[in-house]
């Protein structure tokens, strides 16, 4: 069960990054989260965290989402590297999900250009 909802948590954020929906990416931001965007990295608490994201989805419509690679990262957590495209250009995009309790939470983003 933990597999699929492991798979189904990753597969969620990845769909929510392609079609540029923040609440269906928001549902699994964890408590605090590392965003780097264009080297400027901080940890965000989840609702500030949300803002960010929203903020920049806002000012960065997206055009496509590719994944490029992603699966395990050690034993509790997962990972997915993919081409964001951009009304303004170009982001790889890397996130990692790490197990808490019995789901995956996001614990980490990072957008560079």
């Amino acid at each position: 069960m933990l597999a699929a909802a492991n798979a189904q948590a990753l597969e969620d954020v990845t769909n929510g990054i392609r079609s540029g929906n923040i609440t269906t990416v928001a549902k699994y931001l964890d408590n605090t989260v590392s965003i780097t965007i264009s080297n400027n990295q901080s940890i965000y608490s989840k609702a500030q965290a949300e803002i960010v994201l929203k903020d920049f989805f806002t000012k960065n419509q997206v055009k496509d989402f590719i994944v490029k690679q992603g699966g395990p990262s050690g034993q509790n957590a997962k990972y997915a590297v993919g081409t964001l495209q951009t009304t303004n250009g170009t982001y790889q995009i890397y996130l990692v999900l790490k197990q808490k309790d019995d789901s995956y939470v996001l614990r980490e983003m990072r957008f560079e250009k």
